[in-house]
């Protein structure tokens, strides 16, 4: 690695010229790079004089930047390295063989096809074989005796073939992942100027030396040392752990690092190391030695949990590939989505297992359940997997009681040692068919069915403009019951322009001719856009002939400075002249002054101060206001409502967002005011004008939001704007229907109606106003952030909300993380809101949420239908198989065929069922919503009308086939007998009823059309067919390893027309209304975590996640625990007297003792309000655990506010344990045993 190959350069110049001719080495900027504030100073000043120095010595200029020649960069990267960490390689395609082979029925299975080989190799002598019994005997033919191997052989091939299927499927989506990624981080882009030009490039590209533009939202690529600051303050605590902002000035504290997020004010840094030689990368590079998985000595630990806090830092919003190991440390709150942004392509996808998707997707969370979807699965595959289990069992039992009663006691033979083998055999051959059923049972397929389904979805995702983030996102949009959208480019095109104007005394309704306007107001109008708008906003000539100008930057501010070259001024000739560096001081927008002024110093020593922001807040501070004579007059509060009435309203009710611009100057003889009071800087303005600035709908939202509505989704507007704007936008969106009796609110208002006296929010209170509620204005980001919360806490409604959140900015982050699916903006949105996020809408676009849920819904459905066809298949041949085996002694389906059918069944019908592409009719139903089983009663009398069907034909055919067909019976077969047609069209119908009934699968609601749309779904298509083929080709060649015989074309043709019958009869299945069968139950709910009993709570507290399937096979173990629990609690009580020491010690996890740095993992969003008693959303919110929350289960949560923080703000001094989220309780059955233990 780069730093290696320097370790030894002295800081000799000689050695740093020969070091390409640079003035400072990559040794002394790492060692710079390493200090902090005042010691930083100095040492830059005693290297380099100061940081002009600095960039000399960069060759780099302040202004111009890098020339941003090729050769010059190149050698930039070979002498400083490349902005890049190398990725983890991924798993090999043998390590997923090996993987797909830890599957325990397939390593049961392997062992008995082993045992069973070895012993056909043992031929016993032919006089003794006819002493063996009945069974053993009448084997005529020396061939087939020979052909005894094949059984043991073709289990072991189709295992092979199973374990190859699986692995390829894990390659192919890991491979899918990493395209994912690799799109990510092209799309991420960073400002730098080179060669005098501000340009954007791709973050890999930046070089030491770059001089980068920083601004509010931006997470830094590189480190670097700050040029020039306006206001600047960065949230370090991804590096430091230190929740609070930093400020930034060139004389305090001028180091910037990477990893961190910039949450207010902007500025200019030059780039002293990038890659591995920046903070971020030495950190990983120092863990790259605790990347293998079998280090499990204690630091190897430490190193990793540090490794997964710090997991996160350097390019935002990558695909979440989190470690099954993490420790879920404080910070990844809601979703693992603090976790997963893994260094510029730096950890692609850890999938510690074969098709779980569900461990790799999400391991690391404090009590987040898995994704809905994958807990109703897992505790259904349990289920079955149990009676699997029992029947095999019972199969296996059977067959030997049978062969031993029979042989030993009916025809009483004496056990003889030369038989012993081949009453071996015979045991081997029962144990191979019980292992058969278990493995048909089993629906291994389910998982893969998911993954596949989710994968497929994705990938499709990506064409409608949605990137997801995390995989069962995409799952959770299909039962979306509400969206909260942002009004701002989401539901808008966010392109914006000035329309109308109120400017010395005269409202125009459009823009007016600049003749129109006093000179002196005309000036000072225009200055005042110029340099107090960020001059990383402007307005570029368009792309295209006679196409518009492209906005960068900021939407707002480039309607403004649209609107001074409408009034024929160029904004930039100003800007010329006053560069940014001549800015006295800026003050950034935030989301609690929702106001920017910049201040200007005069010639004369007095200062002017520009300042532009919301009008209904900036003319409170405005005492005064300039007329049409370009003089300035008293602005009394009753001018300020007159105004109000007469410009604001009207503007505002026609959509218009308006903005006021006003100045105040401050003259030289008072002096140099106090700049940090911002209250006595922000007033006694004087109002220059307002403007009307409109931001169109987008055409196709109107539509996007009927659909909603009609799929049942509630779209709420959240907006910063204006009420009455927000009123009219909602009204075009179709968000409000005139005459509907709706809620549209302010900000302010909705406080006061959520607070009780004490000003702490109450649950009764929303849900007295959200279901009404549509428009929210003037929020805040924490209202918004509020609003998301107790819709989700709710429990009004008759089944859960759940809740999609849309947002771009950075105080967005944490309605974002609270919501069940957030959805960031890929043009507009900062990075910080791109890393809460689950979804990037690429294009922003409202309607490309619609399509989500419709992939969403589709996800849902694919499974269900799947699960559909896996059960009816399950069913009939677990029974056949149990019933054959104990009527004749041997199973009707032989091993090597049941692994043909679950092959088709499991991995096959996933892929077909799973990739169905979704249609409009998905959005004309109601979300399923979260209690709702997987399989409704309709899919239930589909599974027992179809599979009664079936066995009523299999058994008819084993047990009259023969006469019907008039062959020979192959039932009560000898051991090694050669294959029977009888059983051959046994086995060849039950295929074909499969395959038939996979069409029947494709339709869960009851339709009668079941050919509906299967010529869009060629996968399908070719699956069938080609399951067809196959099966033509094992009937007809398969031979003694398949147990089959070549059919003629008659039985060929009755076998197909069996299998065709399931169609026909799936119509008259159909024909039954669900309704009557009151009988049918459903199955495949969510677990409820009111079923849980306290204790399993208690002792799930310490889990990573509830895991439904651990659960159902956790029952008996309480009952254990308990009694050891007041045994443990005992002694503990002793042992705590005896050293004195308070009841919670060692009570933390070991991992959370980690050092004071706990990386942590996400920017901190903290929000403080004017007013005081909202409470601040920071980190130790506890980030409201899993998506059902549980405030009863904290045992230490004295404080009355509905988050579960301990100690509210005090909690970030304490880097110890007691931060995370809620300490499990002392008595906790699991707890006990560890501190005894």
């Amino acid at each position: 690695m780069a730093n290696n190959s320097y370790s030894g350069v002295k800081n000799s110049m000689v050695e740093a010229n020969h070091d390409g001719e640079f003035g400072c080495t990559l040794k002394e900027l790492r060692s710079l790079m390493e200090l902090r504030g005042a010691e930083a100073l100095s040492k830059i000043g005693e290297s380099y004089g100061d940081i002009q120095g600095l960039c000399n010595r960069l060759k780099s200029s302040p202004v111009d930047g890098l020339s941003g020649q090729p050769t010059d960069i190149e050698k930039r990267k070979t002498v400083f390295g490349q902005n890049f960490i190398p990725p983890k390689k991924p798993k090999t395609f043998l390590q997923l063989v090996w993987e797909a082979l830890q599957d325990v029925t397939l390593i049961i299975l392997e062992v008995a096809a082993i045992v069973s080989l070895g012993l056909s190799f043992y031929k016993p002598p032919d006089a003794k074989r006819e002493n063996c019994g009945r069974a053993a005997g009448g084997v005529e033919d020396e061939n087939e005796a020979e052909a005894g191997w094949i059984e043991g052989a073709a289990i072991l091939l189709s295992v092979i073939c199973v374990v190859l299927v699986t692995a390829f499927n894990d390659w192919s989506k890991e491979k899918q992942f990493r395209g994912l990624q690799s799109r990510i981080e092209q799309e991420q882009k960073f400002t730098v100027v080179r060669g005098g030009q501000v340009i954007q490039i791709p973050v890999a590209e930046i070089v030491v030396g770059d001089i980068a533009q920083i601004k509010y939202g931006d997470l830094l690529p590189a480190d670097g040392v700050l040029i020039q600051g306006n206001d600047l303050k960065i949230d370090e605590s991804s590096l430091t752990g230190e929740s609070d902002h930093v400020k930034k000035t060139q004389e305090k504290d001028p180091m910037l690092l990477s990893g961190t997020h910039v949450m207010e004010g902007s500025g200019k840094m030059v780039v002293t190391a990038v890659g591995v030689n920046s903070q971020t990368g030495i950190i990983f590079t120092l863990l790259g030695g605790g990347e293998d998985d079998d280090d499990d000595e204690e630091e190897k630990k430490k190193e990793k949990e540090e490794k997964k806090k710090q997991r996160k830092i350097f390019t935002p919003w990558c695909i979440s590939s989190t470690d099954k190991k993490q420790d879920g440390s404080v910070e990844n709150r809601k979703k693992a989505k603090a976790q997963d942004g893994a260094a510029m392509e730096m950890q692609p996808l850890n999938s510690d297992e074969g098709a779980d998707a569900e461990e790799k997707k999400k391991a690391n969370l404090p009590k987040k359940e898995k994704s809905v979807l994958q807990g109703k699965l897992t505790k259904l595959a349990v289920q079955i997997g149990k009676a699997g289990l029992v029947m095999s069992a019972i199969t296996v039992i059977i067959l030997v009681v049978l062969f031993v009663v029979d042989t030993f006691w009916i025809q009483n033979l004496p056990w003889d040692k030369d038989c012993t083998p081949i009453y071996i055999q015979f045991f081997v051959k029962f144990f191979i068919i019980g292992v058969t059923v278990l493995v048909v049972a089993v629906p291994e397929g389910l998982p893969l069915a998911v993954t596949i389904s989710l994968a497929y979805s994705v990938k499709k995702m990506m064409k409608d403009n949605n990137l997801v983030r995390h995989l069962d996102a995409c799952e959770t949009m299909g039962n979306a019951t509400a969206i909260c959208s942002d009004k701002t480019g989401t539901l808008t095109m966010n392109r914006m322009t000035v329309v109308q104007a109120y400017l010395a005394e005269k409202h125009y309704k459009k823009v007016p001719e600049p003749e129109s306007i006093p000179p002196s107001i005309l000036d000072i109008l225009i200055l005042g856009i110029a340099v107090n708008c960020a001059y990383t906003t402007k307005i570029m000539p368009p792309e295209k002939e006679g196409g518009l100008p492209r906005q960068v930057g900021n939407k707002t501010e480039c309607a403004l400075l649209g609107f001074s070259s409408d009034l024929k001024r160029d904004y930039q000739a100003i800007r010329n002249e006053i560069p940014e560096e001549k800015l006295y001081k800026v003050y950034t927008f935030n989301s609690v002054r929702k106001s920017m002024s910049t201040v200007l110093k005069m010639a004369d020593g007095s200062y002017r101060m520009f300042s532009k922001g919301a009008s209904e807040i900036l003319l409170k501070k405005c005492y005064k206001i300039l007329t049409a004579n370009g003089e300035s007059k008293v602005f009394r509060p009753r001018d300020r409502d007159d105004m109000v009435k007469k410009v604001i309203e009207p503007m505002a009710s026609e959509g218009l967002r308006t903005i006021c611009l006003a100045y105040r100057d401050f003259p030289a003889s008072e002096g140099e005011p106090d700049w940090d009071n911002e209250n006595d800087i922000l007033t006694g303005l004087t109002c220059i004008c307002v403007v009307g600035i409109e931001d169109p709908v987008r055409p196709e939202v109107p539509d996007a939001i009927r659909k909603c509505q009609r799929a049942g989704i509630t779209v709420r507007m959240v907006t910063g704007d204006n009420i009455n704007t927000a009123r009219a936008i909602a009204t075009k969106c179709g968000i409000l229907q005139p005459g509907d009796d709706f809620l549209c609110l302010e900000g302010k208002e909705f406080n006061r109606r959520i607070r009780n006296e004490k000003g702490e929010i109450e649950q009764e209170r929303i849900d007295k106003i959200w279901p009404k509620l549509r428009v929210l204005a003037r929020s805040s980001p924490t209202d918004k952030h509020t609003l998301v919360k107790g819709i989700i806490d709710s429990t009004v409604a008759e089944q859960r909300q759940v809740v999609a959140v849309t947002g771009d900015g950075t105080n967005d982050g944490p309605a974002l993380k609270k919501a069940d699916v957030g959805f960031a903006m890929g043009i507009a949105g900062t990075d910080v809101a791109k890393e809460a996020s689950d979804i990037i809408l690429t294009d922003d676009n409202f309607s490309s949420i619609v399509k989500a849920v419709m992939w969403g819904r589709n996800v849902y459905d694919s499974i269900s239908k799947f699960l559909q066809f896996q059960l009816t298949v399950n069913v009939v041949a677990v029974i056949v198989a149990f019933t054959g085996a104990c009527i004749t002694q041997d199973s009707p389906l032989k091993a090597v065929q049941m692994l043909w059918v679950n092959l088709i069944m499991d991995t096959f019908a996933s892929l077909a069922l799973a990739t169905e592409p979704p249609t409009e009719a998905l959005l004309l139903r109601k979300p399923y919503g979260r209690n709702k089983p997987l399989i409704s009663r309709t899919m239930m009398k589909n599974i027992l009308g179809q599979g009664v069907y079936q066995l009523v034909i299999i058994f008819s055919l084993l047990f009259a086939g023969e006469k019907v067909f008039d062959i020979d019976s192959g039932r009560n077969a000898p051991l090694h007998a050669p294959p029977s047609e009888h059983y051959t069209i046994v086995f060849n119908t039950f295929v074909m009823m499969q395959l038939f009934n996979e069409i029947n699968a494709r339709k869960i609601h009851g339709e009668r059309n079941v050919f509906d749309g299967i010529f869009n779904n060629l996968i399908f298509c070719s699956i069938v067919f080609g399951t067809f083929i196959v099966q033509i080709v094992i009937v007809q060649f398969g031979g003694k390893p398949f147990s089959c015989v070549a059919l003629s074309i008659d039985q060929w043709l009755w076998c197909t027309f069996l299998g065709f019958g399931s169609l026909l009869w799936g119509q008259v299945i159909s024909s039954i209304p669900t309704s009557r069968l009151k009988f049918l139950k459903t199955a495949g709910h969510g677990t409820q975590k009111e079923e849980i009993p306290d204790e399993e709570l208690e002792e799930l507290e310490d889990m990573d996640e509830i895991d439904h399937a651990e659960r159902e096979l956790r029952r008996g173990q309480i009952l254990w625990f308990r009694g050891l629990n007041r045994i443990q609690t005992q002694i503990r009580v002793v042992n705590a007297f005896r050293s004195s020491i308070s009841l919670y010690e060692g009570l933390e996890k070991p991992e959370s003792r980690t050092s004071i740095h706990n990386f942590m993992t996400h920017p901190e969003f903290r929000i403080e309000d004017s007013e005081p008693h909202i409470p601040l959303i920071d980190d130790t919110d506890a980030e409201d655990d899993a998506p059902t929350k549980r405030n009863s289960a904290s045992p230490l949560s004295p404080s009355p506010n509905q988050n579960n923080n301990a100690v509210e703000s005090s909690n970030h001094l304490l880097p110890e344990g007691p931060k995370s989220g809620t300490p499990s309780a002392p008595g906790s059955p699991l707890h006990s045993l560890e501190t005894s233990l």
